[in-house]
């Protein structure tokens, strides 16, 4: 075998290695999974390095990339689209052409991130806002809200409720003809957390007249307590979304300072003072038996109370919806809840769904076998279609 040929077979084995990827067997179409991980995993190396040099922030390079995917507010045949502020936050707002003479149902849109990423003008997200307005004949809202690292909690939380508090207005409603008893306030992963918060935070809000209808969460991140629950365990390597992404979002969410990322990965964050919240996130009480997999819960090893009081908000309930009181759960409207089976945040769903059932919410939960983190908005999958058309289809007849 001559050098180059040599030469070319190793690059072929290195290119093959960083390719692969294993997936489970249920997978449709694997090929373009693992396409998508290489892409997801190649600008997460490559802006690896650029922070590593100190030209960059990880997650301000990766919004610099996505930021090339963003399209501008386009009306077509069937949808108005607009860009405004509520309550100086920008939203997109999608208005259905075709003629009504009844209020229309009004979702109110978070999208997803981490919270360090992402926009409502991501074309994914257009097209997913396109297709529930002129399905639904719904006003959709899709909010933006401030990014880390720049911002960090609460300021994502504030914008959202704030923009939302805004869309409940009754001069507002009426302007775009929305049903003030048909509405939803939805979003997906960092999204949904930040759907979840706010609806909890509307229950105690005397000033917002106006209540949900319904709240749909779509794999909701909602605690960052337990960062080794079994589904943390099974696909921290799985495509899209991997542990050390999820600890690393978790933590920019609070603070740039490495620390608590370092803290995260090692599940030792949380001081012995707040070992009360626990209860709230007891994968070993709160998950069906069929998702324990024989995994055995460990007790917690606490952390130092410096971290907890150098940044309270991965203890807040506004940053965390699962550490809400059952007391609270119980007002929280008609819930719809998507989670995936290869999905690192899946417990947390999860036990989300047991807490509002124990609490007696209304609880419709979509379980995709054979999902992965992302797959809502990775609309080239032919699975993406099937979940939102179920997801659509429910909104049709409950909202």
């Amino acid at each position: 075998m001559g050098r180059k040929s040599l030469y070319l077979l190793i690059a072929g084995v290195l290119v093959a290695y960083y390719i692969y990827t294993p997936l489970p067997d249920n997978f449709e179409e694997p090929w373009k999974l693992i396409w998508l991980n290489t892409y997801v995993k190649t600008f997460s190396h490559l802006v690896t390095f650029v922070e590593k040099l100190g030209l960059n922030h990880f997650m301000d390079s990766l919004m610099f990339f996505m930021s090339f995917d963003e399209v501008p507010p386009t009306s077509d045949e069937n949808v108005t689209v607009t860009d405004t502020t509520f309550n100086n936050i920008p939203v997109r707002v999608y208005v259905p052409k075709r003629e009504s003479e009844a209020l229309r149902r009004g979702i109110f849109y978070i999208h997803g991130g981490g919270w360090c990423l992402g926009s409502a003008a991501l074309s994914n997200y257009d097209l997913l806002s396109r297709w529930t307005a002129d399905r639904l004949d719904a006003v959709v809202i899709s909010t933006n809200y401030r990014l880390a690292p720049k911002y960090h909690f609460p300021a994502q939380f504030e914008d959202v409720y704030n923009a939302l508090r805004w869309f409940l207005r009754q001069k507002v409603l009426s302007k775009y003809r929305v049903n003030p008893e048909r509405i939803c306030v939805s979003g997906d992963s960092a999204g949904g957390n930040l759907a979840a918060a706010v609806t909890q935070q509307l229950l105690h809000d005397p000033d917002v007249k106006t209540k949900l209808k319904i709240q749909s969460l779509i794999y909701p991140a909602l605690q960052p307590l337990v960062l080794d629950s079994p589904s943390y365990q099974e696909n921290s390597h799985y495509p899209v979304l991997s542990k050390s992404l999820t600890v690393r979002f978790w933590s920019e969410y609070f603070t740039t300072d490495r620390s608590l990322e370092k803290s995260m990965h090692s599940n030792q964050h949380v001081p012995v003072e707040s070992s009360h919240l626990f209860k709230f996130v007891n994968w070993s009480s709160l998950l069906p038996e069929r998702y324990k997999k024989g995994h055995v819960y460990k007790n917690p090893i606490y952390g130092s109370s410096e971290m907890a009081k150098k940044y309270p908000g991965f203890l807040d309930v506004r940053a965390a919806p699962l550490l809400d009181d059952d007391n609270n759960l119980r007002g929280l409207p008609l819930t719809y809840i998507i989670t995936c089976q290869y999905d690192v945040v899946r417990d947390d769903g999860l036990m989300y769904v047991t807490r509002l059932q124990n609490a007696g919410v209304q609880v419709t939960h979509n379980h995709v076998e054979d999902g992965f983190h992302g797959v809502f908005s990775a609309l080239t999958f032919k699975i993406s279609n099937r979940v939102l058309n179920k997801y659509i289809s429910w909104l049709s007849e409950n909202l």
